[in-house]
Order: structure tokens, then C-alpha cells, then sequence
């Protein structure tokens, strides 16, 4: 940003728009990925019908919480490595 509360510059929107894209794409990958593992066992073979159940439920309520974990750490992260501003109202560094 240019200055403290000042408007973004069109670098700095499309980085959060990518940043973004990247955080939801992934984590949805994860969340698939981890709820085909828990859960794929249970659609692909004949279970005994509490173990799929558990299977599937276990599968509902882990993806989910995959999902927003994942895109909030990416989200932090990105948050945390956009660079500080410089003293504002210097132009020198060594005034």
C-alpha cells in the first residue's frame, strides 16, 4: 500500500487475487484428497454398514475443517510476507 490506510496500487490487487484463487483451489484439493482417503473406502467397497457410515460422516466433518484451515494459513502467510512500509515522510535514510 502506498501509505497507512491509502489505496492499493493494481500489483498489489492482483497479488491478493491470485493469493486468493491459490488459497481456495488448494484447499479444496486437500479437502477431496482427504475425504476420498477417509471416505473413499466406503463408496468402493461393501462395508459393513456402521463402519460406512462412520466412514462417510468422519469424511463430512473432517473436509471441511481441512478446507478452512487450509485456506486461512494461506491466507495468514500471505498477510504476513507483504513487505512493511518504510518510515513514512523520510527521504533519507539517514535523517
Amino acid at each position: 500500500m502506498e501509505t497507512y490506510g491509502g489505496r492499493r496500487n493494481q500489483a498489489e490487487r492482483d497479488a491478493v487475487t491470485v493469493e486468493t484463487g491459490y488459497a481456495l483451489c488448494s484447499a479444496l484439493f486437500a479437502a477431496a484428497v482427504l475425504f476420498g482417503a477417509v471416505a473413499g473406502p466406503a463408496l468402493l467397497f461393501e462395508l459393513p454398514g456402521i463402519v460406512e457410515t462412520l466412514l462417510l460422516r468422519a469424511g463430512l466433518l473432517i473436509a471441511p475443517v481441512v478446507f478452512a484451515t487450509r485456506v486461512i494459513s494461506v491466507l495468514v502467510r500471505f498477510r504476513r510476507e507483504r513487505p512493511q512500509p518504510s518510515q513514512p515522510g523520510r527521504t533519507n535514510p539517514d535523517s
